[in-house]
């Protein structure tokens, strides 16, 4: 279980890949649709992971027909969920992947689709992310499209000083494996146990937790 090609920066998602904050969006969300008697599902919620708020939005509305525009949906659903993410905790092995990539000094980046209000409060309290030295948000100017399009990764290693090929990236969902791919970088999938490795397409390795990586995996 290796990568296939050399690489000298490292990219993280934040949501399922740094932060156990999945969870977190997963009962927020069903907190919106216990109003209108409905379920949420991986089924629909694997379409929505990585994408922009608005987006995902939409793709759940459409999903269950409920009478609600992304905006009313979103207000209400962040109105739990803000309350949540305050609290945020690290995935389990993050915090240690981040420290050992530190010490043999590889340079690293986030790259999510939160906006920069929500990234702060998601990641205030979590000193061990200091070392990651470079953050690209989901509403930073320089990010015309979101992911599937590859824009917040070539921002990232743009931001890096360094070329995409160069760069590893962690991501937990389907729509952010694209976004890398198409930026020209490798993949190393942090995949729930609800989804099957099968969607990951295109993922050079595809992992359950951080306790099946090492150092050695990614040419460190």
């Amino acid at each position: 279980m290796k990568i296939s090609q050399p690489v000298s920066h490292v990219v993280f998602d934040l949501d399922g890949v740094l932060l156990d904050t999945e969870r977190l969006y997963t009962e927020a969300t069903q907190a919106v649709l216990d109003e209108f008697g409905k379920r949420y599902t991986w089924e629909v919620k694997k379409h929505m992971m990585g994408r922009s708020e608005l987006v995902s939005a939409q793709i759940l509305i459409d999903w269950f027909q409920i009478p609600l525009t992304p905006e009313e949906y979103l207000e209400r659903r962040n109105e739990v969920l803000y309350r949540l993410i305050g609290a945020s905790e690290p995935l389990e092995g993050a915090p240690e992947l981040v420290a050992l990539l530190h010490q043999q000094q590889v340079p690293m980046a986030i790259a999510t689709s939160s906006r920069r209000t929500v990234f702060e409060r998601k990641t205030g309290h979590h000193e061990w992310l200091a070392p990651i030295r470079e953050v690209v948000c989901g509403d930073d100017p320089e990010v015309g499209a979101f992911k599937p399009a590859p824009d917040i990764f070539l921002v990232a290693a743009r931001r890096l000083g360094t070329e995409p090929s160069h760069c590893v990236v962690f991501e937990d969902s389907p729509a952010g494996v694209a976004a890398a791919i198409a930026a020209g970088m490798q993949v190393v999938a942090v995949a729930d146990p609800s989804l099957d490795a099968s969607v990951f397409e295109g993922a050079e390795l595809v992992i359950r937790g951080y306790d099946e990586l090492r150092l050695e995996d990614l040419g460190f």
